[in-house]
Order: structure tokens, then C-alpha cells, then sequence
């Protein structure tokens, strides 16, 4: 029985289009018809109803193209993104408020103030495996920011760029909000374009080709790009407990999740606890084999499928016989999970592979599927050594109950975040921003952090003419009087290193500006106008 999404098939956007969508989107940005908070929170409380009223659809879309469960599709993606417009309509009163420095007595009278304006046009281009929360939760930026915005979606995933397509047309402000579909000539159009801000999720190197195009244009990019994400696993801790968490943040998604662990190190001393406690997490999850769950998903396409299955057949590493129960699985683990692939349904079963060496075939790249490869150590730095070797991972994992490791391993890395216990939680506790450093992208997002990504600081001072009566030493003639009342204004500096230096010195012509800056406070509150010293 062909299911109701089958209706929706995916259409590219026609080439000639594209230019005359980022026209249109400039034209409603340039309405003003985003400029009242109110009409914003009305597109954010649309795009919250469009996921809520279409959640069965999409649950059938992530099935169809990335075989996963229902339950994945509302945590991940579904649940999340509403949570992000929810917050963002909650707080984007507040976000939006001009904010004032601290007050200084030299500029206070004034009125410094940063004004939050939106910075115009956007483009957000999405990826395969998160389709909707790394698209539609920036998005949600975009809007509350006052933004108009172009989402390209992926061609990878048919069904859901076909559903989200068809839903914001009818949900969204298709004058200011527009979706982009296509493959590489629809995305090289699209960025050939000048846009206000990008928001790229990818690889890395599509993301060197993003980030090159926007700077032809000046254009201020957002990229978050993944990596090696590396676990460092004390063999102290509770490995059960430690165990099931890693294996869930390795399968979850089919380990197609930008944040997964990569791969694992551990003291060789104990990895032999370490995979025991992990194969007994495996039974639990899959009691009737991998092949039999209904809870893992499947590869996104062939050309995945058969990147990873030439990394399982290259391996030098012992792939964990974990598939006793799988009835059609002979021969050793790596023989098994072999036979258990399946190029036709893209299906990879879950796999633990230990004593893997540095220079594995399973280490040249990111790995991006749900195989898990362990690599002994003599001990952390080590490990520290080889993570600083490649490029700064999205997310660092430490699973241990020693504080001083904890903070040896954070001192000495560089990561975009460091989870400690946990498996790629961070994106979801409000307040926390999700980006990464160096090769695993910059900028940042959820939270109020996709509103800062699509908003301009605009700074401001209004100063009234009796300023001028401490600060007219500014005009030319530069007389020796005025050079001595401009030499005021240096900051007091602290002592010279290594020498010994007075707290209070130096800090009298200070007292005289504080004096009259003060003065002039009082008389603003309780004296006469100052325009009567203008007289």
C-alpha cells in the first residue's frame, strides 16, 4: 500500500528562478513588513504548526529516505526545532531591545546604544541528516531577526525536501521565506548570488567552496562542518553506564550525525572491560540482531553505502563478534558484518571495531556511518597528541569522574564543544551555542545564537551640543592647551611587568574629569539646562 508520501516528489527549482527568488525575497525584506515583532512571532508560531499539524508526514518522509524511526524523527528533529521557535517567540521582544554599555563618565551624556536590526537577505543550505533541525532551527533565527531567507534543502533526502517545500508555501510568507531545491549546478546558481548571511552545514570541503563564494561578495558566513569527533574514556568510570551512551550516540541516525563519536580512545589496560560492557549494551538494544530492529535507520544512498563498506573491508582492526543472534551471519565478526550489509536496502549493521590502529583506513576520515572504532593508548596524551594532529573536532567527549583529567584533556584540545559523560546533549540545553572551531567550522547557532547569527550590532551615540564644553579641545588649532587636555583621556595603565608601580598614580587628572562630568549630571537631574551655560 503506497503510503500518503509517495504524493510528494521532489522538483528542482528551475535555474532561471533562483535570481529572481533572491530578487523577490530582497523586495519583501525591503517592505518593512518584518520590521514589527509581532508580525515575525506570527511566522514563527506558522513554522511551529507546520512541523506539529505535518509530524505524521514527515515521519513517513524520514522513513522513506533515511529509514528512520519515528521516535528519532520527533526527538531530533521535530520536538527540537518547535522547541527553538518556541523560544524565539517567547524571547524576541527581549532579544530585540536596543541594549546600553556600561556607563562610562566620559561618554554616558552620549546616549551610547546598540540598536539590533536585521541583516537583510539569508541563505541557509541544509544537509541530508538533519534536513529539518539544520535548516528550519537556523531559520528560526533568521526570523526573528526580521530576516527575508532562502533555505536550500538537500537532494539527497527526495521526500522531505518535497514535503518541507510544499508546506512552507502554504504555511510561511512565501514573500520574504522561500525554499531552493537542486542539486550542485542549483547550488553553484545560488551562490553565485550576493547574500546578507550564509548558514552552511556540510562537509568540509563543500564548505571551503561556500565559504570562498561568499567572500567574493563580502558576505558573512556560518559554517558547521563536523569532524573526527573523538571520545577520551577513562576506564574508571561506570562502563555500563558509559557504554550505552557511547553506542547510542554512535547508532543514533545510523551514526550519520555530525556530532557522533567518531571514535574512541581508551588505556589499553582497559579494553577488554571497555568491549564487554559495550557488547552487552549491543544485546540490549538489539536482542534479535541489527538486521531485525526496527530502530535503526538505513545509509542515505549507494555511493555511502559503498564508501563505508570499503572502509569495513580495508580495516586492519578486529571487528567485535556482536552478531550472535543474527541468523545469517557467519564466519568472524568482520565476516559477519559483511554479509549482514546490504547494498539494495543500505543497510550497516552496528559495529564495534577494536585494536585499531592510528593510521587505519577507519581514521583517514570521517567516518559518518554506525561503526565504532576503538584505539587502545598508553595513555591520554597520546590521544591528546593524535586529536591535536587533525583538524579541531565539533564536539570532544571525556567520560570520566576525575576532575583534574577532565580539565588536562580540555586544556589541551581545542574542540568547538566538550561534553563530559554525555553524548551530544550540548545541542540541545537552551543558552548553549552549537558550532564548531577551526576545520570544524565557525559561527554559531540554536537559541538566541540564531537570532545573533542573523542580526547586525548597530551602534549609536546622540550627543548634544554641551558636550562641547569638555570636549571641544578636538578642533584644530591642536594648541599645546589642547594637547594637554587631550593627553587626559589616556587610560591609567597597570604597572610595568616587573616593576613596582602606585595604584593611585597618575589618577588625579581623572579626578577633574569625574568632577565634571558629575557636575554636569546633577545639573541634568536637580540644576538648570545646560543650554543656560551656552549663554
Amino acid at each position: 500500500m503506497m503510503s500518503e508520501i509517495e504524493n510528494y516528489k521532489l522538483e528542482y527549482t528551475p535555474l532561471d528562478d533562483i535570481a529572481k527568488i533572491r530578487e523577490k525575497l530582497r523586495e519583501g525584506f525591503s517592505s518593512g513588513k518584518l520590521r514589527p515583532i509581532e508580525y515575525r512571532k506570527q511566522q514563527l508560531a506558522q513554522l511551529m504548526y507546520m512541523l506539529k499539524d505535518n509530524a505524521e508526514l514527515y515521519a513517513q518522509a524520514y522513513k522513506k529516505d533515511l529509514g528512520r524511526h519515528s521516535f528519532e524523527t520527533n526527538m531530533l528533529e521535530l520536538s527540537a526545532t518547535i522547541s527553538e521557535a518556541v523560544e524565539a517567540y517567547n524571547n524576541v521582544e527581549k532579544w530585540s531591545k536596543p541594549t546600553v554599555p556600561p556607563w562610562t563618565i566620559q561618554f554616558s551624556a552620549m546616549k551610547p546604544k546598540v540598536f539590533k536590526e536585521a541583516k537583510g537577505v539569508g541563505l541557509i543550505i541544509g544537509p541530508f541528516n538533519f534536513p529539518v533541525f539544520c535548516t528550519l532551527g537556523p531559520l528560526v533565527g533568521a526570523i526573528a531577526a526580521g530576516c527575508a531567507c532562502a533555505v536550500k534543502l538537500s537532494e539527497m533526502t527526495p521526500h522531505i525536501s518535497a514535503l518541507t517545500t510544499q508546506l512552507a508555501s502554504k504555511y510561511l510568507d512565501t514573500d520574504v521565506y522561500e525554499i531552493i531545491n537542486g542539486g550542485i549546478p542549483e547550488t553553484t546558481k545560488v551562490l553565485e548570488l550576493q547574500w546578507d548571511h550564509i548558514v552552511f552545514t556540510g562537509s568540509g570541503t563543500v564548505g571551503k567552496v561556500v565559504a570562498a563564494a561568499a567572500a567574493k561578495h563580502l558576505t558573512p558566513i556560518t559554517l558547521e562542518l563536523g569532524g573526527q569527533c573523538p571520545v577520551f574514556l577513562d576506564p574508571r568510570i561506570n562502563l555500563k553506564t558509559a557504554a550505552k551512551r557511547i553506542l547510542w550516540g554512535r547508532i543514533v541516525n545510523t551514526g550519520q550525525t555530525c556530532v557522533s563519536p567518531n571514535h574512541l580512545f581508551v588505556p589499553s589496560s582497559g579494553q577488554d572491560a571497555l568491549v564487554d560492557a559495550l557488547k552487552e549494551a549491543y544485546a540490549e538494544f538489539y536482542p534479535d540482531g541489527p538486521e531485525n530492529s526496527e530502530s535503526l535507520g538505513r545509509i542515505v544512498n549507494v555511493a555511502h553505502f559503498n564508501r563505508l563498506r570499503g572502509v569495513v573491508e580495508a580495516t586492519k582492526g578486529a571487528i567485535v563478534d556482536v552478531f550472535d543472534t543474527s541468523k545469517s551471519a557467519i564466519g568472524d565478526g568482520k565476516q559477519k558484518a559483511l554479509n549482514l550489509m546490504n547494498q539494495e536496502d543500505r543497510f550497516v549493521p552496528p559495529m564495534i571495531v577494536r585494536d585499531v590502529n592510528m593510521e587505519d583506513p577507519l581514521m583517514q576520515q570521517e567516518i559518518f556511518g554506525p561503526i565504532l572504532p576503538i584505539i587502545p593508548v598508553k595513555d591520554f596524551d597520546e590521544a591528546i597528541s593524535f586529536t591535536n594532529s587533525r583538524e579541531h573536532p565539533l564536539v570532544l567527549y571525556i567520560f570520566s569522574d576525575d576532575p583534574k583529567l577532565k580539565d588536562h584533556i580540555r586544556i589541551n584540545t581545542q574542540s568547538g564543544a566538550v561534553d563530559y559523560n554525555e553524548i551530544g546533549f550540548h545541542t540541545a540545553v537552551p543558552g548553549l551555542p552549537f558550532g564548531g572551531v577551526g576545520g570544524s567550522g565557525y559561527g554559531a547557532h540554536t537559541s538566541k545564537f540564531s537570532f545573533d547569527t542573523f542580526t547586525h550590532l548597530r551602534s549609536s551615540v546622540d550627543s548634544p551640543g554641551w558636550v562641547d564644553l569638555f570636549f571641544s579641545f578636538r578642533f584644530p588649532p591642536y594648541t599645546p592647551s589642547k594637547i594637554r587636555q587631550a593627553g587626559m583621556l589616556w587610560p591609567k595603565l597597570p604597572p610595568r611587568p616587573g616593576a613596582q608601580g602606585s595604584l593611585f598614580g597618575g589618577l588625579a587628572k581623572w579626578y577633574r574629569w569625574s568632577f565634571l562630568f558629575a557636575l554636569i549630571g546633577l545639573m541634568l537631574n536637580y540644576g538648570p539646562s545646560p543650554k543656560l551655560l551656552l549663554r
